[in-house]
């Protein structure tokens, strides 16, 4: 498989993980995800939480933030996607916009995330290894 054609499938399955986040649908976010062999070293850190280990805790993790978010919707910016043979990094800004259902408004919210997430190739096919997701902060650029 070429690089080019990889870097297109990554992109895909990247873009796969946030609309399962998107739609909540738990199914589609476990497709993701890697299993079989890796399943013990699927990781995640999601922001302002402690690494959860395991493909099990991971997935639980997601079904709880899944069932407490009324609608999310992410704008990735600065995309950089890089293969190394059967492993793979893609890098990226979630620039988040959240609304809370229950309130009359419907109040939105944003904010800022730098994610890394990386990726293993399994039976062909590339599946997410590890997401870890950090809030940008005020005052962070260079000057």
């Amino acid at each position: 498989m070429s690089n080019a054609v990889d870097r297109a499938r990554l992109e895909e399955v990247n873009a796969e993980f946030y609309a399962a986040f998107e739609d909540g649908d738990l199914d589609r976010m476990g497709a993701v995800w890697a299993d079989g062999p890796y399943a013990a070293g699927v990781s995640c850190v999601h922001p302002g939480w402690s690494l959860l280990r395991g493909r099990e805790e991971v997935l639980r993790s997601w079904a709880l933030i899944m069932a407490n978010t009324g609608y999310i919707q992410f704008v990735l910016t600065d995309v950089e996607t890089d293969v190394y043979g059967d492993q793979a990094v893609i890098t990226c800004n979630e620039n988040i916009l959240t609304a809370d259902e229950g309130t009359e408004s419907g109040f939105l919210a944003g904010g800022s995330i730098v994610s890394t997430n990386v990726f293993v190739r399994s039976n062909g096919e590339w599946r997410l290894l590890l997401h870890h997701g950090s809030p940008i902060l005020n005052g962070t650029e260079e000057e």
